[in-house]
């Protein structure tokens, strides 16, 4: 791991350089042993990121252009450059551009990867076990950023936005 300060991204020239009709993740923090995750999404005009829910991550929402609003299932939040939404864990929301696109940086503390556990054979002989392999979630996992969804079905995703393909 690099302990070096350092600049990574310059977000007004991504922004510049994205066509109108780009949307999803511009850029994401990749660095080796981070601890944080962030993301630069940009909605077209008009899009929406459906409803869903993030149960295990706070994220901090940072508007830098456009606009839109989050709706969180109560109420209506409006959403303008410079705004700063925290979505805590466990809230629902879904997000929408409004007329001149969004463009918003999440940041939220980095998922821990998935890892296999190791088989513990058990002593006790009641104990039933199934062999075989667990079912293909390849349905599941975003196109874009390559996020798995928690959701069975899901539309769009959490992480990035982008719509998942239809069924």
């Amino acid at each position: 791991m690099n302990s070096t300060a350092r600049i990574l991204a310059v977000l007004d020239e991504l922004l510049t350089e994205a066509g109108p009709e780009d949307r999803g993740a511009l850029w994401r923090l990749a660095e080796q042993g981070r601890e944080l995750d962030a993301n630069l999404v940009r909605l077209p005009p008009g899009a929406e990121v459906g409803e869903h829910q993030e149960d295990i991550l706070d994220v901090l929402l940072v508007v830098l252009v456009g606009g839109g609003r989050v709706l969180t299932g109560t109420e209506t939040l409006e959403l303008t450059p410079t705004t700063v939404v925290w979505l805590p864990r466990t809230s629902r929301r879904a997000l929408a551009a409004g007329p001149d696109g969004l463009a918003y940086l999440t940041v939220h503390r980095r998922r821990p990867g998935l890892t296999i556990k190791p088989s513990i054979p058990s002593t006790d002989a009641s104990v039933a076990h199934e062999g075989g392999e667990g079912p293909c979630m390849l349905d599941r996992v975003c196109p874009a950023c390559g996020r798995l969804s928690p959701d069975p079905a899901p539309v769009f995703c959490s992480r990035c936005g982008e719509r998942f393909p239809e069924r």
